[in-house]
């Protein structure tokens, strides 16, 4: 059994917000001795010392310091505990805890957090893992929600709840220069930075390949959105990557794009469980992406 007694942390909570004796007492209707007796238990207990008096005020010690801070996270989730049980919803204030899949885009997540960039008291986690991961952190309610390029397989609908968000072309990108054309079939003597043969956008791009009969000398394969970034920016080949992944080297220049590429898109997914309670930052964030 714990030593810790939360109600003498109350009340060391309570002096060390203000460090003083006196007026904690009165606001909290009680006697300055029967205060100052629960804070001595509380360090008896934990055989810490948490004040010093310097000069008829409380200073906290480094230990009081350290101990402060987990009060204060332990009573203000309290309150929001408090808050969920009797209101039934989650404080504008508590954080959105967003799962991420490690290998998506970091531009399409960026914008999918948009809308909590311009709130000043928008609170999020963004928490990066591989698909069995993120179900696992949302099956044990320690994310909100996940983003992902993978849809949720299998057919417990009770449980999973997975949702298009966007899809996103997929293009040929390359460094300025290089030769361009209008089909597939005019880049027989290039070399192919490509997703792995297990994603849909490798199976989509080989099917329209053998289509158009080309055979493309793959120097590299990367599973991860921003290891393909760097090989189409660094490689000096050219890549099939969806054009939001490398919005911003195709900005400035440093990349260009030579050809959509037709009927191949990366799909991105949310995944939330299914829950009475949901975030209230939740709905912000999917008015971007009506559907």
């Amino acid at each position: 059994m714990s030593r810790l007694n939360y109600h003498h942390l109350y009340y060391f909570w309570q002096v060390a917000r203000g460090t003083n004796l006196t007026e904690t007492a009165q606001r909290l209707h009680i006697s300055q001795s029967a205060l100052s007796s629960q804070i001595k238990q509380l360090e008896q207990s934990m055989q810490v010392q948490l004040f010093r008096r310097e000069n008829r005020r409380l200073i906290l010690t480094d230990s009081g310091y350290q101990t402060l801070k987990y009060a204060e996270d332990i009573f203000s989730r309290g309150a929001e505990l408090e808050q969920l049980l009797l209101q039934g919803m989650q404080p504008q204030h508590s954080p959105i805890r967003i799962g991420t899949l490690s290998t998506m885009s970091r531009n399409f997540i960026e914008s999918f957090i948009t809308p909590l960039l311009s709130k000043s008291n928008a609170r999020y986690s963004l928490l990066s893992m591989n698909q069995t991961m993120l179900l696992n952190a949302l099956a044990q309610h320690q994310l909100d929600l996940a983003l992902s390029n993978i849809a949720v397989q299998g057919n417990d609908s009770q449980l999973w709840q997975c949702r298009l968000l966007a899809r996103q072309p997929v293009a040929v990108i390359g460094p300025p220069g290089t030769h361009a054309g209008n089909s597939l079939s005019d880049y027989k003597q290039q070399r192919w930075v490509l997703p792995p043969v297990q994603s849909p956008v490798r199976t989509a791009f080989d099917a329209l390949a053998a289509q158009y009969q080309l055979q493309p000398d793959i120097i590299a394969e990367a599973d991860d959105m921003a290891m393909l970034r760097l090989l189409a920016r660094d490689s000096g080949a050219l890549a099939v990557i969806p054009e939001v992944v490398v919005k911003d080297e195709l900005k400035s220049g440093r990349l260009h794009k030579y050809l959509t590429l037709p009927q191949i898109y990366e799909n991105f997914y949310i995944i939330t469980t299914q829950r009475e309670l949901l975030h209230p930052q939740l709905n912000l964030l999917l008015q971007a992406f009506p559907g």
